[in-house]
């Protein structure tokens, strides 16, 4: 779904300065016009209004545009190379019960990650521990660390 969610980002905030760039004029519809109070305006003054429209809708769609963007990579963090570097900080929904390869482990935000290697924590017994996920400094590895144990597990998003 990462791709899909990128696909409709760019394609909404490509839309929107095409709609900007008309003037006001353009955009309503005579009786919306003239109930505003815009045919007062002179040829200078709707220039200047429909000036100050363009750069605000830009300004405003940039802003959108970023928040889109850092929603996006915030939602991705662990799939493929995209999305943010920053550590994922939560709580496993349940107990944990050690580390195991092929085990999966829900966080309390969503998020689903599968152990691949071999670390084993036996007899680790924790209610909803605090976890830490983190990027390696080289490559698409992710680490996960409990709060209390030393031990870190390589693990992947699947959810």
């Amino acid at each position: 779904m990462p791709v899909r969610s990128i696909l409709l980002a760019a394609l909404l905030f490509a839309a929107v300065p095409v709609a900007a760039q008309q003037p006001i004029e353009a955009q309503m519809s005579a009786d919306e016009f003239r109930a505003a109070g815009l045919h007062k305006l002179s040829a200078d003054e709707l220039a200047s209004l429909n000036a100050w429209l363009g750069r605000t809708i830009d300004a405003e769609t940039g802003k959108a545009a970023e928040s889109a963007r850092r929603q996006v990579e915030d939602e991705n963090r662990g799939f493929f190379s995209f999305g943010s570097s920053e550590p994922v900080v939560g709580r496993i929904v349940g107990e944990f019960r050690g580390f195991a390869r092929g085990r999966e482990y829900t966080l309390d935000n969503g998020q689903v990650w599968r152990q691949v290697d071999a670390a084993s924590l036996v007899g680790a017994r924790r209610d909803g521990p605090e976890v830490k996920i983190s990027p390696s400094l080289v490559g698409n590895a992710w680490y996960m660390a409990i709060e209390g144990y030393n031990t870190r597990a390589k693990v992947e998003r699947i959810k």
